[in-house]
């Protein structure tokens, strides 16, 4: 059965800074490099099956510099897609839509939970399907959402995880149950 290893890219400005961002591609923060080249000796030595990275450069650059610079490139591990709230933090959204949360709110040209439950349904079956561990790189939203996912849960319910960036975690099975072995690591 398969194993799911999750990295979240290193920090940015706008992780940083609370700012919702899926689309917009923004570089590491020197100190987002530095927490990506620091995961290189925990990841090295697993024989990873699947390495596999977001689109975005934030999170293809972790992979590089954890020394998966060949991981190959998945849509499906793309950042919950933010529409008209990208680039701002929920203090802002609030004012005008109070007590919003991407996990069960609605975003105005975003992505919906139902969307995001449909691409990250295909990575989990492809982790499934392979005997050897994977690993991914991607984002705090999507990586939470995925783990809901992994767990047979609706999306929402990665509200209840919290993510650091740079951090790594291992998703596995509890005998034949689908579980959290290591969060936030």
């Amino acid at each position: 059965m398969g194993e799911l290893w999750l990295v979240r890219h290193g920090q940015t400005e706008w992780s940083r800074d609370g700012r919702h961002t899926s689309d917009t591609d923004l570089p590491l923060l020197p100190e987002g490099e530095e927490r990506a080249r620091s995961l290189a000796p925990r990841l090295a030595g697993t024989g990873f099956g699947l390495v596999l990275t977001s689109p975005l450069q934030r999170a293809r650059r972790t992979a590089e510099l954890a020394g998966f610079g060949d991981a190959e490139v998945d849509p499906d591990l793309v950042e919950w897609r933010y529409g008209e709230y990208e680039g701002i933090t929920s203090a802002e959204i609030h004012r005008s839509d109070p007590g919003w949360t991407i996990w069960d709110g609605v975003t105005p040209d975003g992505e919906s939970a139902v969307q995001v439950t449909e691409r990250l349904d295909r990575v989990v079956a492809r982790v499934l399907a392979e005997t050897e561990p994977t690993l991914a790189f991607a984002h705090g939203h999507s990586l939470r959402a995925l783990t809901a996912r992994w767990l047979d849960q609706p999306v929402v319910e990665g509200r209840r995880l919290v993510l650091g960036t740079g951090t790594v975690c291992r998703l596995g099975f509890e005998h034949d149950f689908r579980a959290i072995v290591t969060w936030n690591s």
